[in-house]
């Protein structure tokens, strides 16, 4: 399974001096996966992988001392296996589970910026202290469309997205790929599964069951995490936030999302402070991520225009938040759902976050909501309009374009589309591109 993140990672190594790299990430995004039998494999002549969750014993060296040498020989010496340091990878796996081998990756920058050395984890977010500055950081995410295109093996229809060709008989193949998106998701297990069992006599509804039980279990996981991460959080209140929020999701107005709300998610909890410690919790695991939503004007920088009780909260991925709301495969085929338009904003938010836009940001007047003001190379600020159907026509595009004129216009919609060079209309699976504009 191919991952874009891969040549970043590449950059990274052929630096002469490096900081540590830290890939962060949710939990079962693959990021072991990815640094061990990809990266690893393909550029080092041994990797040294030490998982701080299974192997305990690893702490002990950390509480002794952080001088890089030393814990370099401990490391040899725990193993039985010398490390090369000009050829080899060492490989901190979980590093958020001690809190001495965070801390080491400072002195590995200052003192040894010529090692290999990569780590990993699924809650650095929460970690008490983290070394500022010293490490190179990278985010993993559920896999994005392109990259399940690619887990697809079709190489002619992979070149036709990346070239953006409108011709319809690549859209209908494309549409048929992102209608299974919306089911299966991004997970690697899920979609390794869907296109192995592709390939072997397993029928259409075996795959769906298969796909649906691993949706399950990673849910079940999160559960157990909840509870053993959640430090000070209460867990229940986090479990409560990350259960409403596909809820939420489906009770659009208008087809758009709506801001989120604070009140009947806990009992007795109403407000945006009642709430701000677990969904704050949930974002810094990569499991939600927030749409801040500007009431005004739209002026660079946005930052400076948010409301922190003024946000929509998206699903960190499309397979995990069908399953959660109970869609079946074959309603996402047929794209009878009352409320749909949930789906389309929740993927365009997930694309945008995997891209490396650290921050969205959607347009809200009166009756008027532009799911995403987008800020281009040039620092123009353009409407994004996301339409679940084949209905391109945007009446709140209209609205914004007549109040401030923006040198662009977006709308994504489940059509092939059609554009100029002020007005673009694009299918939705194009929502990576907005990211080149």
């Amino acid at each position: 399974m191919k991952r874009l993140a891969l040549a970043r990672l590449e950059e990274w190594r052929k630096q002469s001096s490096r900081k540590p790299l830290l890939i962060d990430g949710a939990r079962q995004t693959g990021k072991t996966y990815l640094v061990e039998k990809i990266f690893g494999a393909q550029a080092f002549a041994r990797i040294h992988k030490f998982d701080f969750r299974e192997d305990r014993a690893l702490h002990r060296y950390f509480s002794a001392g952080l001088d890089p040498n030393q814990l370099i020989k401990s490391l040899e010496l725990h193993r039985g296996q010398d490390i090369s340091l000009a050829t080899d990878l060492i490989f901190f796996d979980e590093v958020g589970e001690c809190q001495g081998a965070v801390d080491a990756l400072k002195y590995f920058c200052e003192k040894m910026p010529h090692v290999f050395l990569v780590a990993s984890g699924s809650n650095i977010g929460l970690l008490d202290s983290f070394p500022v500055g010293m490490v190179h950081t990278e985010s993993l995410f559920p896999l994005t469309f392109e990259e399940f295109l690619t887990a697809a093996q079709e190489a002619d229809l992979l070149a036709a997205f990346n070239h953006r060709s409108r011709l319809m008989p690549v859209h209908d193949r494309l549409w048929t790929h992102f209608l299974d998106y919306y089911f299966v998701g991004g997970m690697p297990e899920a979609v390794d599964y869907w296109f192995s069992s592709a390939r072997s006599p397993a029928g259409i509804n075996a795959r769906i069951r298969g796909v649906s039980a691993i949706h399950r279990d990673l849910i079940a996981g999160y559960y157990r995490d909840f509870g053993k991460y959640s430090g000070k959080v209460n867990a229940l209140h986090i479990e409560s936030v990350f259960n409403d929020i596909p809820i939420q999701l489906a009770r659009t107005m208008d087809d758009s999302v709506r801001r989120y709300a604070f009140k009947d998610v806990v009992a007795k909890k109403t407000r945006y402070l009642d709430l701000a410690t677990p969904i704050e919790w949930l974002c810094k695991t990569k499991l939600a991520t927030k749409n801040y939503v500007i009431d005004c004007k739209p002026v660079s920088p946005l930052k400076t225009l948010i409301k922190p009780n003024m946000f929509k909260l998206f699903f960190f991925d499309m397979g995990l938040l069908g399953h959660m709301l109970e869609i079946s495969y074959n309603e996402h085929l047929a794209q009878s759902l009352m409320y749909k338009g949930f789906l389309a904003e929740n993927f365009v938010q997930c694309e945008l976050i995997a891209q490396g836009v650290n921050h969205t940001y959607s347009w809200s007047e009166r009756n008027s909501e532009i799911e995403f003001i987008h800020k281009t190379k040039m620092g123009d600020l353009i409407p994004v309009e996301v339409k679940s159907g084949k209905r391109t026509r945007a009446k709140s595009l209209g609205v914004f374009s007549e109040k401030y004129s923006p040198v662009r216009t977006v709308k994504l919609a489940g059509t092939v589309g059609g554009s100029n060079d002020v007005h673009l209309v694009w299918p939705l699976y194009f929502a990576k591109f907005l990211a080149e504009l």
